[in-house]
């Protein structure tokens, strides 16, 4: 028979469940054991759901408190020196690690944190020192957690970060000069017993996840994998049967580097169906495969025909006994449910599937195949009927729209003049100084905001009331800006409530949910809009709140806008028309706010674009200059509408840009602000290297975490930051919005932050 198998379920709960006993646990409001007993709880409703649901192959260990990756640094003994010395427990130093940990005495900052591959799931990056050695916790949560669905009557495949790839995504720590792929030697040896206990605790079969085999590698990591896996095949039945699960794109170009002697390879099909004969043709001749057939990184639903008829052709081929029908990649890309969605349209809501959904219909595509069609009949024709309905909707297509896009010319993607022209118009109408100070938008989100929206939404108040309740907020925040002597204000936007969320509500072609949140960090969850359609704008955005804190503001104000390619990659995007379609349409409907924002005495935009990065296709080529080339295209359209003198900045949360430096300068911003502060400066080298003319502000601080940074410990790093960057270019900020943060801290941080500045500024007018 052929079996279906989920690669990991959302962790967050129906409810945000896991969210609030974290933060509950950080705030000292519940007791570890408290944390611990939901983690638990959770664990097993999870389980439940997709036995329920008919999943035969249902993951473990794919739970995690902060970050899968994280979990695995502390059970190998890669937490450093500065964490492990501190005498926190074990809990207390994971959380460390994650976001930072200030308090009795200690003061340690976190490790770094990156997207996970192209998705908008941070993972924290394994840190290593030269002499790195590694020990097994002796109490392994991979082992307790497969006990745990044990003991609860669930048998579970425990769920594992490769030894390869937990290695190609880590870096040396700073000052270090250790190679990662070097220490594999001396980390196969945890491995080996952690797969052995997990023997001994009954696990048949592991899954152990390879994703970095989609990368270009380099040729001493690729190399790695074979002797790697002939290794843990020599061990026999002393160690579970291994799944070697690979995702987010092919494998084809490496293909050579694919273990023989595995039990079982798992492919995405979704991202890249085109591997699928090549993997069959490189399998072993007793290798499973798992056929990622249903999306774990998106919420449409199913085309049950389609997937059945991929699932088939591989069994023609393997046979059913050598075929699993799984889901592309964790579902924990996507939302818990479609059953919470109690106000979504009827007509779009038929076309979703969340994460309790997509374990049905993974159990439903191996039944077919296994049972033949007839088996799941009612299933097949319901889906089917919503396939169609979605294809022949009016709401997806409006004419309009598509009229506009085709009478766009080259010049919409131009500014008026060169950035030397733009730059000496600035300085004289903005007046700022040497060093100059900003934020990159947000301010802290209090709990009365979010009492104060909801009632809002509820109808509890009345636009008026929510309106002058916005502005008193304004004020509160222009004051303080006032008194941290802040060179560019923001608004704060208390009015939003997610960067991506708060412009599509506005927008027309997109749909919104209630419940669907989605892990993008530790406890911080967002709730994705849904491209449904088209997109325009029928009614300016952020031009009321940003005009009214222009009135009561006596140094430039800086509106807030998230940019086209954010906007796309931070929502569930159409897979009926290609992205670089609906990121013109945003860049339109953002092109016609900048120049609104202008009209209404705006003169400092940001338009951010943090997910640029991100949506970078994995590996370079055709496929990535073409992605960079509609991006590109997609920010200049948006904001090349203004007057010379009006400044566009915009935000990018990662510094590694060596990989598509000419992309960043062709979006002639005229201010780059940029996440920062975890990462060498030595990565700032290449705007020297490029001899990049404009100005950046590289993040002085790490808003993620609580911790406050000294003054000394910023002018530290802006004493880095100028050996590769001008004074004339540099701007002080920290690295991100501060919506997640607390008053004290924020305004105890941004003290340090502009009395730092105010110290270069002197510092370079004396020479």
């Amino acid at each position: 028979m052929v079996q279906s198998s989920i690669l990991g379920f959302p962790r967050m709960g129906v409810n945000r469940d896991l969210k609030k006993a974290t933060e509950a646990y950080w705030a000292g409001k519940i007791s570890q054991s408290d944390l611990l007993a939901e983690a638990k709880r959770l664990r097993l409703e999870h389980w439940n759901i997709q036995k329920k649901a008919g999943v035969d192959v249902i993951p473990s260990n794919d739970f995690a408190l902060y970050d899968q990756v994280l979990t695995h640094i502390q059970d190998f003994g890669v937490a450093p020196p500065r964490y492990t010395t501190q005498g926190l427990d074990a809990i207390d130093e994971y959380f460390a690690m994650g976001r930072g940990h200030q308090k009795d005495g200690i003061d340690v900052p976190s490790l770094e944190m990156v997207k996970w591959f192209d998705s908008n799931y941070h993972y924290v990056k394994p840190t290593f020192q030269d002499g790195q050695t590694f020990k097994l916790n002796p109490n392994p949560k991979a082992v307790n957690e497969f006990l745990e669905a044990k003991e609860a009557g669930i048998t579970t495949r425990p769920v594992l970060v490769g030894p390869v790839s937990f290695l190609h995504l880590g870096k040396p720590d700073r000052d270090q000069t250790v190679n990662p792929i070097d220490l594999l030697e001396k980390l196969l040896p945890v491995y080996e017993e952690l797969l052995t206990k997990l023997k001994e605790a009954g696990a048949e079969t592991v899954q152990i996840d390879e994703p970095t085999l989609v990368f270009d590698l380099p040729a001493k990591t690729k190399a790695a994998f074979k002797p790697t896996y002939e290794k843990l095949a020599s061990l026999g039945d002393k160690i579970p049967k291994l799944v070697f699960a690979t995702y987010f794109g092919d494998i084809v170009h490496n293909i050579d580097a694919l273990p023989s002697d595995i039990y079982a390879v798992h492919v995405d099909l979704v991202r890249n169906p085109e591997q699928l004969d090549t993997v069959i043709s490189a399998l072993g001749s007793k290798t499973i495969l798992s056929a990622g057939v249903v999306d774990g990184r998106n919420i449409w639903k199913t085309n049950l025909k389609r997937a059945i008829e991929t699932v088939e052709t591989a069994v023609q081929k393997l046979g059913k006994d050598r075929v699993i029908v799984a889901t592309s990649s964790s579902l924990l890309h996507t939302p818990h449910t479609l059953a919470s969605e109690k106000k979504l349209d009827p007509e779009v809501a038929d076309w979703f599937s969340f994460a309790v959904e997509k374990a049905s219909e993974v159990a439903v595509i191996a039944k077919a195949v296994t049972d033949g069609p007839a088996a799941v009949r009612a299933e097949l024709e319901a889906n089917a009927k919503s396939i169609q309905a979605r294809a022949t909707s009016k709401r997806t297509n409006d004419p309009k729209v598509k009229d506009r896009q085709s009478k766009i010319t080259p010049d919409y993607y131009n500014r008026k003049s060169e950035f030397p022209v733009r730059i000496a118009q600035q300085q004289k109408s903005l007046g700022l100084p040497l060093f100059p100070t900003t934020t990159i938008g947000s301010f802290p989100q209090t709990k009365e905001i979010r009492i104060q929206r909801n009632k809002f939404t509820k109808g509890e108040i009345t636009a008026e009331e929510y309106e002058k309740f916005i502005e008193k907020e304004i004020q509160d925040v222009v004051k303080i800006q006032e008194e941290l002597d802040l060179d560019v204000y923001v608004h704060g936007e208390p009015e939003r409530n997610d960067m991506v969320q708060y412009f599509g509500e506005r927008l027309d072609g997109y749909a919104f949910t209630t419940h669907a949140w989605v892990q993008s960090y530790g406890s911080r969850c967002v709730r994705p809009p849904i491209v449904v359609g088209d997109i325009s704008r029928p009614a300016p955005m952020t031009v009321k709140e940003s005009k009214y804190a222009v009135s009561i503001s006596k140094k430039p104000m800086k509106g807030m806008l998230t940019g086209p390619i954010t906007c796309l990659r931070w929502s569930f995007p159409r897979d009926d028309i290609h992205q670089s379609v609906q990121a013109e349409q945003l860049a339109l409907a953002l092109r016609d706010e900048v120049v609104d924002l202008e009209a209404a005495g705006v003169f400092v935009i940001q338009v951010d674009e943090p997910a640029l990065r991100e949506g970078l296709p994995l590996r370079s080529g055709k496929e990535r200059e073409a992605y960079l080339d509609w991006a590109v295209k997609s920010f200049r359209l948006s904001v090349s509408g203004v007057q010379d003198s009006t400044q566009i900045h915009s935000h990018f949360c990662y510094s590694e840009f060596q990989d598509f430096f000419h992309a960043i300068a062709a979006l002639d911003a005229d201010v780059l602000s940029i996440e920062n502060s975890k990462s060498d400066a030595k990565l700032l080298k290449v705007f020297v290297d490029e001899a990049y003319p404009r100005h950046i502000g590289p993040g002085v601080y790490d808003i993620h975490s609580p911790r406050v940074p000294s003054e000394q410990e910023i002018k530290d790093r802006i004493e880095e930051m100028l050996q590769y960057l001008k004074p004339e270019q540099l701007w002080i900020d920290p690295d991100c919005g501060l919506k997640t943060r607390q008053w004290a801290e924020t305004k105890a941080a941004l003290v340090n932050m502009v009395n730092a500045a105010k110290f270069f500024r002197e510092k370079y007018a004396k020479k």
